[in-house]
Parts: C-alpha cells; sequence; structure tokens
C-alpha cells in the first residue's frame, strides 16, 4: 500500500496546456519525488476533465465529434508531462469505462440513501463556468462578474444533492482540522464563505441542452454535472486498486477551484458517501505575465512546450519552484528567468560543475582523490562542511512545509560557498606547486569540490532530476534508490571515481526578450 496518495487537479480539455498547467504538474512532482526519495511509496495521478458544454460546443464548432475534440487535447496534455520529467503513475481521462463506472455507483450509492432528489429550478445559469448562479454572484452594480461570460435565465427540472444538510458538520471539521487547507489563510477563507447559507448543489443537465457527459444511473435523461463527475475522478481512479490506496494524502490545485468546488463539494460528497476524507488540499497561486493576467487572447501567454524548446526541461522546473511562494500569486518575465538562470544555474551550480571536472582532469587524472589525515579545524573545509550540516538539516523542514524557494535558496548558498571555497584554495596554484604539502591541500581540496558538489546535487535532484542524473554521472556516482538521509552524510563516497572530461549543463545566455533567441537544448 503507498504511504503517500497525491494528485493534481484534472486540466479541462477545452483549450491547450499552458505555464499555470506545467506549474502545477512540475510543483507536484517535487513533492512526489521528494516524498520517494525519503523513503515513502508514492502514487502520483494527474489527468484530464472532458466532459461539459464549453466541450460540446468546442467540438461542434469544429465540426467533430466530442470524443475526438478530447482525444486530441488530452494528448497534448499527455505529452506535455514527459516534456517536463514528471513522475506520474496513472493519468486518467474522465471519458475512460473505469471512471463511468464508479461515477454511476458513487451517483446511486447517494441516491439510495436519499442524498438526491429531483426538482424545478428556475435560475440564472453561466455556460462557461456551468453553474447556475445566485444573485449574490452578481457585481454591486447588478452586472455579472466578467468569469461567468454569458448569463441566461432558464427554468428547468434537475437532480439536485443535499449540500446544505453538510454544512455544520463541514464548519466543525474544518474547525477541528486547522491544516486541512494549505496554506492556513485558504482555509480561513473557506470557513468565510460557509459563513452563508449553502444551498443543495444541481448535479445534472437534462440530455435536450447537454448531451455530452456520464448519464445519470436511475435516470437516463440527464447527465452528470461537470463537479460532480470531474471531482470524483480522485477516488475512481485508485477504487478498485489492491492493496487499497485511497485516500489521498494531498490533492494539489490551484486557488481558483478551492472555494467551492474541492473545499466544500468534495468533502461533503465523501462524508455523504461514507468514504474516507484526504489528508488535505493544497491551493497555490497564479503566474502572470509581466504583470498583468495570463490570457491567449491578448497575447500575454507562455506555451511551456515552446519553453523547454528554448531553455530546456530543467531550467524551467527550476524557476517555477524558486519564484513561486507555494499559495502565493507570483510573476513570470523571460527577463526575469533569464536573470535567474544565469545567475543560479549558469554562473553558480554550471561554473562549480565545470571547475571540478576541469581541476580533476587537470591535476588527478580524472579520478577523484582520497584526502589523506584530517582536516583542520578552522580550514574552509571546515567551514563549509559546517555550512552543509547546517544546509542539510534546515532542508527537511523547508519541504515539509512546501517552502521550496526557501529549500533552493540554502542550497544555492552552499553552492556559492563552494565556489568561494574553490577561490580561497586555488587549486590551479595548488597544481603548479611540488611542495609536499601543497599537492597534500590539493588532493584534499579537489575531494572536497566533488563531494560538496555531490551534495548539492542531492537537494536539486527533486527539482532539476535530469541534470543532477547527468551530475552524478559525469562524477562516476550511482546514487541510491531511497536511503536520503545516509546520502546526506558528508563522507568519501566519490573517491576512486572516475569523471567525465567535461560537461555543460547550462551554458550562460545573453538577454533577450524573445525564447526564440534563446540556445537550443
Amino acid at each position: 500500500m503507498p504511504d503517500f496518495y497525491i494528485t493534481t487537479a484534472i486540466d479541462y480539455v477545452n483549450g491547450p496546456p499552458h505555464l499555470g498547467h506545467a506549474y502545477e504538474k512540475v510543483l507536484t512532482d517535487v513533492i512526489a519525488r521528494v516524498r520517494r526519495m525519503r523513503g515513502d511509496r508514492v502514487y502520483f495521478l494527474t489527468g484530464v476533465d472532458e466532459h461539459g458544454q464549453k466541450v460540446q460546443q468546442s467540438a461542434r464548432a469544429r465540426g467533430v465529434a466530442p470524443q475526438q475534440f478530447c482525444d486530441e487535447i488530452a494528448a497534448e496534455f499527455r505529452a506535455l508531462l514527459p516534456r517536463l520529467d514528471v513522475s506520474n503513475d496513472d493519468f486518467i481521462r474522465t471519458t475512460e469505462a473505469r471512471h463511468k463506472r464508479v461515477v454511476c455507483d458513487l451517483l446511486q450509492r447517494l441516491y439510495d440513501k436519499g442524498e438526491i432528489y429531483k426538482a424545478e429550478y428556475r435560475g440564472y445559469y453561466s455556460t462557461r463556468q456551468e453553474q447556475f448562479l445566485q444573485e449574490k454572484d452578481r457585481n454591486p452594480d447588478g452586472t455579472w462578474p466578467e468569469l461567468f461570460g454569458e448569463v441566461t435565465e432558464i427554468t428547468e427540472s434537475n437532480y439536485f444533492f443535499k449540500l446544505s444538510a453538510y454544512q455544520d458538520w463541514l464548519v466543525r471539521f474544518l474547525t477541528e482540522n486547522e491544516a486541512f487547507v494549505f496554506p492556513k489563510f485558504r482555509q480561513k477563507q473557506v470557513l468565510e464563505f460557509l459563513k452563508e447559507p449553502l444551498n443543495d448543489l444541481c448535479i445534472s443537465r437534462p440530455k435536450e441542452r447537454l448531451e455530452w457527459g456520464i448519464p445519470l444511473p436511475f435516470d437516463a435523461d440527464f447527465v452528470t454535472y461537470v463537479w460532480f463527475d470531474a471531482l470524483t475522478n480522485y477516488y475512481s481512479a485508485v477504487a478498485d486498486k489492491e492493496p487499497a490506496i485511497w485516500p489521498a494524502t494531498w490533492h494539489v490545485i490551484g486557488k481558483d477551484i478551492l472555494v467551492p468546488p474541492h473545499a466544500v463539494y468534495w468533502p461533503i460528497m465523501l462524508k455523504a458517501a461514507d468514504i474516507p476524507l484526504p489528508r488535505g488540499i493544497i491551493a497555490h497561486g497564479w503566474w502572470s505575465i509581466r504583470g498583468d493576467k495570463m490570457a491567449k487572447s491578448t497575447g500575454n501567454f507562455v506555451e511551456p512546450n515552446a519553453f523547454v524548446d528554448s531553455y530546456g526541461t530543467d531550467a524551467l522546473r527550476y524557476f517555477l519552484m524558486r519564484e513561486m511562494v507555494v499559495g502565493q500569486d507570483s510573476d513570470f518575465s523571460e527577463t526575469q528567468f533569464q536573470a535567474r538562470y544565469n545567475a543560479d544555474l549558469a554562473n553558480n551550480l554550471g561554473n562549480l560543475l565545470n571547475r571540478t571536472l576541469n581541476m580533476i582532469n587537470r591535476f588527478a587524472d580524472g579520478v577523484v582523490p582520497a584526502p589523506e589525515g584530517a582536516a583542520e579545524a578552522a580550514a574552509p573545509e571546515a567551514e563549509l562542511r559546517a555550512l552543509w550540516e547546517e544546509t542539510r538539516a534546515a532542508i527537511p523542514a523547508h519541504w515539509d512545509g512546501f517552502q521550496f524557494h526557501l529549500a533552493l535558496e540554502r542550497t544555492i548558498t552552499f553552492v556559492s560557498a563552494t565556489n568561494a571555497y574553490i577561490e580561497k584554495r586555488a587549486p590551479w596554484k595548488l597544481g603548479k606547486s611540488s611542495e609536499p604539502a601543497d599537492r597534500a591541500l590539493l588532493v584534499r581540496t579537489l575531494a572536497t569540490m566533488a563531494e560538496a558538489l555531490r551534495l548539492a546535487a542531492v537537494l536539486l535532484r527533486p527539482i532539476i532530476p535530469g541534470s543532477v542524473a547527468k551530475i552524478e554521472a559525469a562524477l562516476g556516482y550511482t546514487p541510491p534508490e531511497t536511503d536520503w538521509a545516509a546520502e546526506c552524510e558528508w563522507g568519501t563516497r566519490l573517491s576512486g571515481a572516475k569523471v567525465a572530461e567535461s560537461l555543460v549543463l547550462f551554458p550562460r545566455i545573453q538577454a533577450t526578450t524573445s525564447a526564440e533567441a534563446a540556445p537550443k537544448k
């Protein structure tokens, strides 16, 4: 049985993936890789949401069947994952038979319990958001917010889920489980939302208006409303797994779908169906582009595949994790990206790698030497090692708190200190000396450089896994499967290892305003 089950939101297939989709997948992947590296058995799910009125309309506009339309867009989302080096264990589509069956079983169970009833509804409906609206959703001047698009008044019979009956329970649950939503200020927003009475949730659409959906098992004239369909994916993907995988440890989602879908509808659906709740929800923020909202219609848009083509997978992964504080918003600009790339990856980490390989090849025949005797307590080696002990002690708390930007800041500080150490020892000068003491110090310096690089790579492995694998191969090092704590011990694991002649992972780039001008990987 996995120790750790993590999911992303499933992406709606009404358009191609953008930077926000890429960020969520990379963030979840980093969390999953950290847990695997520390010895947990992880199950990582992502996928796509394929039903609903917007898909039906888009397919008709293209002149293709909805399934064909979904197949094409779903393939784009699936293809993005390996390009971002995302290590998901499963990819679910809501048009799959395994998902439809579980949705129908869940609906029938709730219907049989009396949690679902039929009633006539008259109200305002947003086609864009595929939801009924209330007067409280209007702007102060009586207009509807732009996010709802065209709003029409309709009257029709539908099926409703008794959401309101569980409002008091949900308030108690969130009060007793203060860490259910991360970050905490998002949980406060959920409780604020719950101060207003909940309406029962409309969970169906008449087939005469929407055909592209899962038919209700107890009334074939209706299809399942998108949220009741989509939210179930986290459970339907693993419902039949043996040994059991559910409940999820974390759902990673964007802040826009926290309230009400994931923090209100989903917990209540599970409670009503007597299914255990997940441990919690991580609600991340949004990326803006040069200070403005990301929108493909205005050209303010970052296409992740093109960015990977220009700069490489790990450069994008590193920037996303270094610049965004999980739970808050952040801004993306190519100028900012290039500055971070050059400062951290090219001039710092890449420089350390190049110097290490160059010096070991130049002065030790390409083999990491084993230092003799103990270093003096006050020597630069001791200072660097002390900094490493501080760094590795701090990292787990940053990882557990999803503060990956701080973990990276500390790691790069250690890399900078290693480069500063090299300047102090100046192995290029020691290598010219024939004095035995200088030769011994050269050996110690080369061994220290290699070990510091290896240790920094351990901490970077969840963030830039492809580059770290190349660094480790260049150092002649094969890491253990899961013994992370032992890997972080300063030692002589590399003694006698044959290193590569050279390796340029992050060539410095010239400042540009176009990804097309960047070096191709």
